[in-house]
Order: structure tokens, then C-alpha cells, then sequence
């Protein structure tokens, strides 16, 4: 094992019981609804965190944001792989390809053309696609509306022909990242799932499959309490958590698994500043907090036992140098920060800073107990 004060810095941590903690409350949230999870690996990118994901249970099969993750998680023996990032006609040819060495590959798609384009190439290939199709159930990025006839359009078409076959329907509910209160999560959760139902049902009327209906979001998968008619939930924040999620109220503080390590290599003290190793290439330029009622700027400063500083923020940031200060508007003093002397940084959202490493060091009791590799590119 190693300590803490050996790494170089900056560093990516992950404290392995948090995580642990955070794998299992999804886990059991889901199961006991009588769901079961398909986890989102682009949080994390790693074949040793999902190893936890799968120890904690409850899982169907994996989703993936990008063909370089289906990749790497397909030689790692995940077959069941839902690409949820609607598909382009040059994609396909790398679908098929990861079809042919065992994957059991979805993609998804939200138009007549883009059904059209699969059916086409699908044709001209002499292959067999697995498609869902989109559902926007809060207007927030893409997606059908479940109510329209496009819905059952798009639905038709893939049905209609050899080369693709019809899988159901999926949605994302990113608009519950907006949410500010339970009971705006509870209705985020309850629309999701209801209108992804509804969905469901009115090609089913229409004489149509929908074999799966995959609905998720960290906040929603967290709050759903009723999984009737839906056969999968999806989420990936929730392995890590972040600052973005504590500040809608989804987890603790306390509950972030994720941070990086930092050394203090300057002060200004006029300003109240401390300056640290890490600035936005190790933290990323995501500002997610600052729409919400506590700004966290690029990320909350804890001691080495993850322990917040009282008020102490990274509230500004350059390519490699993180400013330290307390929050706008906080009284307190600066705590002292001596050059040398290392901090861990909490981030705004785990899957950006994450982004920013090749690897993680794994915490368990204050010491390094493991290096785990991280995939990176699309």
C-alpha cells in the first residue's frame, strides 16, 4: 500500500467505500422496485469499477456513450451493450463489427430518415440491427414525443424490414437535473416512467414489439417508485456522485466517491487565496453548480480524510493552477494552507474530471490500495 503524500499530484481518487456504498443503495433501490439496471459505464470508462457495478447486483447488461467504450467493455466479456448516443450510417459498420466478435449490440435513433438510413445499410450489409427508438419525455435533448405519430413511423419502418429488428423504446430524463426538491425528482421519475409506459403501450396497440422499455437518469432512477411496464433503468453518475447531484439533492456531500489530489504551491495572501496544482485540465471546465442555489465553483476542498474545509472552494481556475478562497460572501477566514501541504477537491461532475485522467488511485482506509486504468477517446 501506498500513502497518500506519494502520489504525484495531480491525482484522480476514488474512495472505494463510497463507491461501494453508492453501487449497492442504487442496487437495492432498483431491485426493490422489482427493476433491474443496465449502469452506464461513461461515468468511470473502467473494467475494475464495473466489477463493483456487477458485484452489487441487479445489473441486465451495460450502456455506453461511445464505440471506443463498447470496445473496451466487449473485450472485458460484456456482450449485452446498449449504445445510447443516437447512431449515424457511419456508425454501423462498427456496430456490426462488434456484433460479429459477440456483442449483442442496440443502438437507438429518434426519426423516419435515420430508421430509413439503418434499414438501408442493414440491406446493403446483409446484417440484423437492433434498434430502439428514443422518447423525449421532458424536452430536454433529443427524442419523440410518445404521443405522436412518429412514434409509430419510425416504428413501422424498422419493423417493416429484414434487417433491422424492432427493440422498444428508451429515454433519457435529463431534465430532472433541473429538479430542486424531492418531489420535483418524484414527478421527473413518475413522468419518465409513465410517458415511456404509455409509449410502450401504444405500439403494442398498434400491433408492434416493444420487448424493452429503458428509462433512467441518476436523480429519476433514485426516486422512481413505481417500475411497472418498465424493464430496465439506466444511470451512472450515481457510481461516483458529484457536486451537481448533492446540490439537487440526489446524495450527500459525504457521498462523493470521487475526488483529486492536490498540492498548495503558492499563496496570495492580500487575496486569500491558496494556490494548488490542479487546475481546469485536472478538475475540467464543467461549472455545473452555478445555476444552483449554492455555487461550488470548480469544486469543493476537503482534507486527506475527504473532510470539507468549512466555506473553502477552487473558485477559479486556470489550465494547471487552482485558486483556493472561500466562498463568495462566506466571513470566515481563510483556513492556513502551507505550501507543500496536499488537499482533495471535489468535483462538479464526476464524469468530466474523470475525463481529465488516465487512471485512478484507489482509497481504501487513507491508503493507495490499487492503480485502475481508465479508457479515454470516442
Amino acid at each position: 500500500m501506498t500513502a497518500l503524500a506519494d502520489l504525484e499530484t495531480p491525482s484522480l481518487l476514488i474512495d472505494a467505500a463510497r463507491m461501494r456504498a453508492n453501487l449497492a443503495r442504487m442496487a437495492q433501490h432498483v431491485a426493490a422496485r422489482g427493476g433491474r439496471l443496465r449502469p452506464h459505464v461513461k461515468t468511470h470508462k473502467s473494467a475494475d469499477v464495473l466489477k463493483h457495478v456487477l458485484a452489487a447486483g441487479s445489473v441486465a447488461g451495460i450502456t455506453v456513450s461511445t464505440l471506443a467504450e463498447a470496445e473496451h467493455f466487449l473485450a472485458a466479456g460484456m456482450t449485452d451493450i446498449l449504445y445510447a448516443v443516437g447512431i449515424t450510417p457511419r456508425k454501423l459498420d462498427q456496430i456490426a463489427a462488434l456484433q460479429s466478435r459477440g456483442g449483442d449490440m442496440k443502438i437507438i435513433l429518434d426519426s423516419v430518415a435515420m430508421a430509413e438510413a439503418v434499414v438501408a445499410r442493414a440491406a446493403a450489409m446483409d446484417t440484423r440491427f437492433k434498434v430502439l427508438i428514443e422518447l423525449d419525455v421532458d424536452s430536454h435533448r433529443g427524442g419523440v414525443d410518445p404521443h405522436s405519430d412518429t412514434l409509430l413511423a419510425i416504428a413501422r419502418t424498422l419493423h417493416a424490414a429484414t434487417g433491422t429488428e424492432l427493440m422498444g423504446v428508451m429515454t433519457h430524463a435529463g431534465g430532472s437535473y433541473d429538479a430542486s426538491s424531492d418531489a420535483a425528482l418524484r414527478r421527473a421519475a413518475t413522468t419518465e416512467r409513465d410517458l415511456s409506459v404509455l409509449a410502450a403501450e401504444r405500439l403494442r396497440a398498434a400491433g408492434l414489439p416493444c420487448p424493452m422499455v429503458s428509462i433512467g437518469s441518476t436523480p429519476t432512477a433514485l426516486h422512481v417508485e413505481d417500475l411497472s411496464g418498465i424493464t430496465e433503468v439506466r444511470a451512472g453518475v450515481y457510481t461516483f456522485f458529484d457536486l451537481v447531484q448533492a446540490g439537487i439533492g440526489v446524495c450527500t456531500v459525504a457521498d462523493i466517491a470521487l475526488s483529486v489530489l492536490a498540492t498548495v504551491i503558492g499563496h496570495q495572501e492580500d487575496k486569500g487565496w491558496a494556490i494548488v496544482d490542479a487546475g481546469w485540465m485536472a478538475m475540467s471546465r464543467d461549472h455545473g453548480t452555478e445555476r444552483q442555489a449554492v455555487d461550488q465553483g470548480y469544486g469543493v476542498v476537503t482534507d486527506l480524510d475527504v473532510q470539507p474545509l468549512p466555506g473553502v472552494i477552487m473558485g477559479s481556475a486556470n489550465q494547471e493552477h487552482g485558486i483556493l478562497m472561500m466562498r463568495p460572501g462566506d466571513p470566515r477566514p481563510m483556513p492556513v494552507l502551507p505550501i507543500g501541504s496536499l488537499v482533495r477537491i471535489l468535483p462538479n461532475h464526476a464524469c468530466a474530471t474523470a475525463a481529465q485522467h488516465g487512471h485512478y488511485h484507489v482509497i481504501e482506509a487513507g491508503r493507495v490500495t490499487a492503480r485502475w486504468a481508465r479508457l479515454r477517446g470516442w
